[in-house]
């Protein structure tokens, strides 16, 4: 079930994060995901919408949207391959007209599965908290 989240979720949202970040992100030393987890409670999701996948009654995935960016998907990683997160990113198409996103050039995994939503690379630039290439993707509906 995808619904939006509630304050009693953030818990389940950081360990989601955590865990789904250290193993996407292996280029990066594990060390920065453990240090951001109190900018991402206290700072980065405050001030996102935040939509998460529940199946009997644990939290395996959640998007959060900032304006027209969506800012995170992440799906536990013992939960990934079940269309969790393509479901989750409906959920976001859903709710805006267009969407953007940055992903690292080294998350293979994730840059094909935003190519296979139909986002488009825009641009490209590095990462300031981690020095690494990112990609800049955008998603437009297609008009039939």
């Amino acid at each position: 079930m995808i619904r939006q989240a509630k304050p009693k979720d953030a818990d389940a949202i950081l360990d989601v994060w955590l865990l789904a970040s250290l193993q996407a992100h292996d280029f990066i030393p594990a060390a920065f995901w453990w240090q951001q987890q109190e900018a991402m409670r206290a700072r980065y999701l405050p001030m996102a919408e935040i939509w998460v996948c529940e199946r009997k009654n644990h939290v395996q995935g959640f998007v959060a949207l900032v304006d027209d960016y969506l800012a995170a998907l992440f799906v536990r990683p013992d939960c990934q391959q079940n269309g969790i997160g393509k479901a989750l990113l409906d959920t976001a198409k859903q709710q805006r007209q267009q969407l953007s996103l940055k992903v690292f050039c080294e998350n293979d995994i994730a840059v094909n599965f935003y190519t296979q939503q139909h986002f488009n690379v825009t641009g490209e630039g590095v990462d300031a908290a981690t020095n690494q290439p990112e990609l800049y993707m955008e998603y437009q509906p297609r008009v039939r």
